[in-house]
């Protein structure tokens, strides 16, 4: 055999070799499990290792890695008045970003919307999207089995991209003496399951839950329009407990957020610091520890998701140019200043 005949034979066994690694890669990355470690993650959020990722049915894209910095930057800002709509729990990025990015670029219009005869939330948004009454969603939960199917009948896809990370936080009446409670706790509470306080080391007295008109169910609930009336109604109960982003009640005078932990001796608050007592506010509030949710130290996390139609229409295009501004290093500071953890 020529010293040539055997160069062409080493590079195809070493073309062959490369496509077989490529193809099992790909399958890894495909199946997920620990070996996923290896593969290139379009998802590039930091979740605590403590959080399951969001299971969605919804593609889900980053554009975690664009290269534009500022709003200015991003390219394909359609023209045209846009409506979106969506979780009460994007307000202060609402009242930050939107601002800053009509300054930049006037001419994309940005409305936001609430839906008819009910509070704004996550679901209402998807709901909304899926009717055309608006362009794009800001939501606080990822797509469901069911918003899909409904999307399919509509003949729709949607997709999802995460732009930040947010923290709930839970918040009793300041005179509640408990010194927080485990995420297993938190959660039979709020299944109705553990129904007076003495049951996790406060006294013999009835827990009574709110709970969002558009999120909670069962008799145990006392539902609530709004966050400012659940957070108004706890810091006039005794027994109240409620749970909303931390971006939102954190800083709230009249209620103290719980440190939470999987175990008893665990224990994380989602406020820098000692907590400020209820009496020294306004003067002094209660700030968002941003650094736990990013850690994975603080065990409740969720992502914060812009979601659109992929209907390659001017709706896209906003949609897209949205979430691109919210993940440029502008965006990104204007998220961690609303009290929400940046992706970068």
């Amino acid at each position: 055999m020529t010293r040539k005949n055997e160069t062409k034979i080493l590079l195809l066994a070493l073309a062959i070799t490369t496509a077989l690694v490529v193809i099992g890669l790909s399958s890894l990355c495909n199946f997920g499990g620990s070996l996923a470690i290896f593969c290139p993650a379009l998802d590039s959020v930091p979740l605590p290792a403590q959080t399951a990722p969001d299971q969605t049915p919804a593609e889900q894209t980053s554009f975690a890695q664009t290269s534009a910095r500022s709003f200015a930057e991003v390219e394909n800002v359609p023209n045209g008045l846009f409506s979106y709509g969506g979780s009460t729990v994007w307000a202060p990025i609402r009242k930050d970003v939107d601002s800053a990015i009509q300054t930049v670029f006037p001419q994309f219009q940005l409305r936001y919307k609430d839906p008819d005869g009910e509070a704004p939330s996550s679901p209402g948004g998807i709901a909304m999207l899926l009717r055309n009454e608006i362009d794009f969603a800001q939501s606080s939960r990822a797509v469901t089995m069911e918003e899909l199917e409904e999307a399919e009948r509509r003949g729709v896809s949607l997709k999802e991209v995460p732009v930040a990370i947010d923290g709930p936080a839970v918040i009793v009446n300041p005179s509640l003496n408990i010194p927080g409670l485990t995420v297993q706790q938190f959660e039979a509470i709020f299944a109705g399951e553990i129904t007076n306080w003495q049951e996790v080391g406060g006294p013999n007295l009835a827990i009574q839950t709110y709970g969002k008109e558009t999120r909670d169910s069962g008799e145990h609930f006392r539902l609530i329009g709004t966050t400012t009336e659940a957070v108004q109604a706890i810091a006039n109960d005794p027994s109240g407990i409620f749970w909303s982003s931390a971006s939102l009640v954190v800083s709230q005078c009249g209620v103290k957020p719980l440190p939470i932990g999987n175990t008893p001796d665990s224990l994380i608050a989602p406020y820098q610091g000692a907590l400020v007592p209820a009496s020294e506010c306004p003067t002094k509030r209660n700030q968002v520890n941003t650094e736990v949710f990013r850690s994975g130290e603080y065990p409740l996390s969720r992502r914060l998701l812009v979601i659109f139609k992929q209907s390659g229409d001017r709706d896209q295009q906003a949609g897209e140019a949205y979430a691109k501004m919210l993940l440029t290093a502008q965006g990104q500071d204007l998220i961690a200043k609303a009290g929400f953890v940046s992706l970068q």
